[in-house]
């Protein structure tokens, strides 16, 4: 396994960005689901007084962002549209978990998109990473200019979220622990 060796070895065993995209995605995803799931009893607790993105919407938003990437890669229809209006970068999260589709429905497309999104990069080569995406989205075509940006972008926003997960837990009583990598 990749993330079982030391970095160093791993960087003179794995020298090729499709390998350090499969790391930082394995990683990315661990540390974050390990919470979401920790908080599905909690999933809007907000992580301040004043509000902010609490784990159902992160893991919502996520969603999204897992469909980013065959609708940029590709040219697709992005598989999660409908829910744009609940988990999209300028929505707003709400308290109410009644007003999002169900946390388990959520749960399980995230899965099912993250799935799809490790077939596409396995069926990818090395060379394949430099290749322009068809669709980039608006406003983020810089990030989601070629398949291996697209890939690292994806575990890098994935990572990027797991603060406002730990905040959360925090702020539902809950002691915060330091990411575990199974």
């Amino acid at each position: 396994m990749l993330f079982k060796m030391p970095y160093s070895k791993l960087i003179e065993a794995e020298t090729n960005a499709m390998s350090l995209d499969k790391f930082a995605l394995s990683i990315s995803n661990g540390v974050v689901l390990s919470v979401i799931d920790e908080m599905s009893d909690a999933a809007t607790t907000f992580p301040t007084p004043n509000g902010g993105c609490h784990p159902l919407w992160v893991l919502g938003h996520l969603t999204l962002v897992e469909g980013i990437i065959p609708a940029a890669l590709f040219a697709e229809k992005h598989p999660a549209a409908e829910w744009q209006e609940y988990f999209a970068e300028n929505s707003e999260p709400v308290a109410d978990a009644r007003a999002y589709p169900p946390f388990a429905e959520v749960r399980e497309k995230y899965l099912q998109l993250r799935e799809r999104n490790l077939n596409i990069l396995e069926s990818l080569t090395e060379a394949d990473l430099d290749k322009p995406t068809k669709a980039p989205p608006k406003g983020r075509e810089r990030e989601f200019a070629t398949y291996g940006q697209s890939f690292l972008v994806l575990a890098l926003h994935q990572a990027m979220h797991r603060g406002n997960l730990t905040d959360a837990r925090r702020a539902a009583g809950r002691t915060a622990l330091a990411a575990q990598v199974s």
